[in-house]
């Protein structure tokens, strides 16, 4: 099995500090507090190329500037998935299809989408950590010969909590040898699937290591007890790809505010493996 090879060194646009002016052509509510936004430049192309993983600056008109990764992209388009959390989140949830937005990007490293080439593809995420593993998940099915099977464990405090319902129930489930395992943390009227927290869900589904890498993002829970349940299966820590997408600031390195032990998030990251990891503090 070839060793996973992660680009590390980040990747910035050709004006990496300068926004565009861009449209809103679409939305998407996700959840009560989760929406996805469809982002165009008037001139009707995609903001910058990008590949999954990586990141762009979306901007609120006279209001700030927040870091998202880029949750899926088309010929002429790219999505951004933003959970209202504060000031900045929450401007860019009142706005409508038409309104403009600042972007600028991409930034950091990327998913090893060449170096996973041919291998079985475990994706495992919770709640809006499923965004950035939608950006490669999507990748690996529009490319679908070039990889084995495909597994999404994905897991939400309740079914509402779901984000991408759409893919989740009536368009991964369809696409050739993949497996869309979803569970949830709280029974609740008109769920009748699994109800159980992520990492004993991926235990009990005994998914097979062989010749297989891991995909993981969620929480600072979720990402400690899953990574625990991956290797618990048989998964070696040079297997296991996450991203610290969550930890991006200016996106250039000027700012200082993501470094752990000796590493800049958004220069030698955000994708890691976690053998990359071992060695930095116990708070990633």
């Amino acid at each position: 099995m070839s060793k996973i090879e992660i680009s590390h060194g980040c990747a910035f646009g050709e004006k990496p500090l300068i926004p565009q002016i861009c449209n809103i052509i679409g939305i998407v509510e996700e959840t009560s507090d989760v929406k996805t936004f469809r982002i165009q430049t008037p001139e009707g192309k995609k903001p910058f190329e990008c590949r999954p993983g990586q990141l762009g600056m979306l901007s609120a008109m006279f209001t700030g500037e927040s870091m998202f990764c880029v949750a899926d992209q088309g010929d002429d388009y790219i999505e951004f998935t933003v959970k209202r959390v504060g000031m900045v989140t929450e401007e860019l949830h009142s706005l409508s299809v038409g309104a403009q937005v600042g972007v600028r990007g991409p930034y950091g490293n990327w998913f090893p989408t060449e170096s996973c080439k041919g291998r079985n593809m475990v994706f495992v995420a919770g709640g809006i950590g499923l965004a950035p593993v939608r950006a490669f998940l999507s990748y690996t099915l529009k490319h679908r010969e070039d990889y084995g099977t495909i597994t999404l464990v994905y897991s939400a405090s309740n079914k509402d909590d779901l984000v991408f319902k759409k893919e989740l129930f009536e368009v991964w489930p369809n696409e050739p040898d993949t497996h869309v395992n979803v569970s949830v943390y709280h029974a609740c009227d008109g769920w009748e699937g699994e109800v159980c927290y992520t990492a004993p869900f991926l235990e009990k589904l005994g998914i097979s290591t062989e010749n297989a890498a891991a995909v993981l993002c969620g929480g600072p829970s979720l990402y400690r007890t899953c990574s625990e349940g991956l290797r618990k299966l048989g998964f070696a820590d040079e297997d296991i790809i996450t991203t610290l997408e969550m930890r991006m600031k200016c996106g250039v390195g000027k700012c200082g505010r993501c470094n752990i032990g000796g590493k800049f998030i958004c220069l030698d990251g955000p994708v890691f493996t976690l053998a990359e990891l071992a060695g930095l503090p116990s708070d990633v």
